[in-house]
Parts: structure tokens; C-alpha cells; sequence
């Protein structure tokens, strides 16, 4: 099932390079059911929150008339930054499985770690599924921007 929902996260994330947006796509699963999809929209919407795991997270809440997404698990193609994190640790997401990792600005093992802190009140799960579609898809929008 995990391949599945990634593929669908992918599925998302070239969503994205129809709107010329940096390819990255989510999607929310409870009870091995997607509830809940987006793929980035930041220039689209010029909102700097409009990242795919915010978007997906609005979403599920909706669905769920709930803040609280626990017992749901997101696949995402590309590791979280840290406001994403923040909103994946805020709505209490309970795992969480990530296509590749950000060197840059990731904020869920490979830079700083934010959903798993000792000090804050909620643990999410990190599975990395290190998908190589996932790193080729962003790899080649952002050569074909240079």
C-alpha cells in the first residue's frame, strides 16, 4: 500500500508542473483511504503557506470536521520544510512517509527535526521511502530552470 499512496502523492506533484509550480504533492490516508490530496500552489495562489502538506492537511480537516488528523498518515514526494512540519506536528498527523529528502530546508530528519522533539508534545512516525521518481521529478524542473 505504501508504493500506492506515494505514486499518488506523485500523481499530485506533476500536478504541479502544469502550473509551472516546484513539483511536490501530498495526500492523506485514514483507514487505507486517501481523504485528503494537494500538490503545491504557492505561486499559483502567491501565498507563501500553499505548500502541498498545508493544503492537504486543510483538507482533511474539512473532511473530518476535525483539527485533530489523528490515526492519519500523509505521503508526501519531498521531506517537509519547517512550517510544514509545524502543521504536520500541530494536527497531530501519526505517521508520516516522505518520497526524499530536502537538504536545504527539510525539517524531518535531514537538516533539523522537528516532528520528532523531545520537547514538544506530539511524536510523528518518519518512514523514508527514498523514491527515485520523487527526486527525479524535482532534479529535472529545476534544471530545466536553470
Amino acid at each position: 500500500m505504501k508504493e500506492y499512496f506515494i505514486h499518488e502523492a506523485l500523481k499530485e506533484a506533476k500536478r504541479s508542473l502544469l502550473l509551472n509550480e516546484v513539483p511536490v504533492g501530498a495526500v492523506i490516508v485514514k483507514d487505507n483511504k486517501i481523504i485528503a490530496r494537494a500538490h503545491n500552489l504557492r505561486e499559483t495562489m502567491q501565498d507563501a503557506t500553499a505548500h502541498a502538506e498545508v493544503l492537504a492537511i486543510k483538507e482533511a480537516c474539512v473532511i473530518l470536521n476535525s483539527w485533530r488528523l489523528t490515526g492519519c498518515d500523509m505521503y508526501v514526494t519531498l521531506e517537509p520544510c519547517p512550517m510544514c512540519a509545524g502543521a504536520i506536528l500541530q494536527s497531530r498527523i501519526s505517521k508520516l512517509y516522505i518520497g526524499i529528502f530536502d537538504p536545504s530546508v527539510g525539517a524531518c530528519g535531514s537538516v533539523i527535526n522537528v516532528i520528532q522533539n523531545d520537547d514538544l508534545n506530539h511524536w510523528t512516525e518518519i518512514n523514508w521511502l527514498y523514491n527515485e521518481e520523487c527526486g527525479n521529478l524535482l532534479t529535472d524542473f529545476f534544471k530545466d530552470k536553470r
